[in-house]
């Protein structure tokens, strides 16, 4: 038999993306960047814990624009992941495979999350304001 240099799966340079793979490869990133946020948070609340000190550099970082941009994107992370989650667990039950199903469902992931992330920010920077 002769050996066939072809690939045995899928391979990214085979095949352009498509909705559907681009927001599974976004899914798996934005699950790592929940994970590293998670170890953020714990620092964060390790800081309050060791003293004001401590806990005025922890909130001067977050508060700064490099932290401002860092949690805007932990805050979109966690909705985009929320989102697609959804749309997973009706996959899981059989429904939305569609071609057509699986493009809108990939763009309302997109739009909701981003309007998650606005609509939590607007009403989080209105209580800063407020207070």
């Amino acid at each position: 038999m002769a050996q066939d240099n072809r690939p045995l799966s899928p391979h990214l340079q085979v095949y352009r993306p498509q909705i559907t793979s681009v927001l599974s490869i976004v899914h798996r990133l934005t699950g790592i960047g929940l994970g590293a946020g998670a170890v953020a948070l714990v620092v964060w609340l390790a800081a309050a814990a060791a003293g004001p000190r401590w806990f005025e550099l922890a909130s001067n970082m977050a508060a700064s624009w490099p932290g401002q941009a860092l949690l805007l994107g932990f805050t979109w992370a966690l909705f985009y992941h929320l989102c697609n989650g959804i749309r997973h667990l009706f996959w899981d039950v059989g429904l939305g495979f569609e071609l057509t199903t699986a493009r809108l469902s990939g763009w309302a992931v997109i739009i909701t999350s981003m309007l998650l992330t606005g609509i939590s920010w607007a009403i989080g920077l209105s209580k800063v304001a407020g207070a």
